[in-house]
């Protein structure tokens, strides 16, 4: 992959911490929410089931038109288009149970993990990306075990939250790292 410019050149630090706190922000406020739903599929845990991986999408094109000036950072087209899948996944999952939403839910973990490192890893000489490189290999075992916690008697959606939240904190610590790494204008 290309090396990425540091952000004291192209402003990307600062832009990629913004992105960050409010992936932070949804990630925690979406744990809570799942938690208040509970584990059983109503219309609203569906919805929210959906909403996770489509909010990726969204926080991936940006992700990208941020990196843009950094040089290309084509993995990101592919965390898009695996969270895209992952969405519609979900969405048809739902119609047939917690341990198919936890299947596919692994599913996108996994890849979305291996993209996350990919990403990390091509981003490290910015800083800031010590994180997000071990998110993504927590994420590859999170999904690991939401596949064995399919195949329990009474699978559980309450995993999902916590997994959720985990990211989120990882893309705190992130924005914290990019902002002290970037120096003020």
């Amino acid at each position: 992959m290309a090396s990425v410019a540091s952000p004291e050149r192209t402003g990307t630090g600062t832009a990629l911490s913004r992105l960050y706190l409010i992936r932070f922000v949804f990630a925690a406020a979406w744990a809570a929410l799942l938690l208040v739903l509970g584990s059983d599929l109503s219309t609203g845990a569906k919805l929210l089931l959906f909403l996770y991986p489509a909010f990726d999408v969204v926080a991936a094109v940006v992700d990208r038109r941020s990196a843009h000036a950094a040089g290309p950072v084509k993995a990101l087209y592919a965390n898009m288009a695996v969270s895209a899948i992952a969405a519609v996944g979900i969405a048809i999952a739902t119609t047939s149970g917690i341990a198919d939403v936890l299947r596919v839910w692994g599913a996108w973990a996994i890849v979305s993990g291996l993209v996350q490192l990919l990403v990390g890893v091509a981003r490290r000489s910015m800083g800031g990306q010590w994180p997000m490189i071990l998110s993504g290999g927590i994420s590859v075992l999170a999904g690991a075990s939401f596949f064995r916690s399919a195949t329990q008697e009474d699978p559980s959606l309450t995993a999902l939250a916590g997994y959720a939240l985990l990211g989120g904190i990882f893309f705190l610590v992130s924005a914290i790292r990019l902002l002290r790494s970037t120096p003020e204008r």
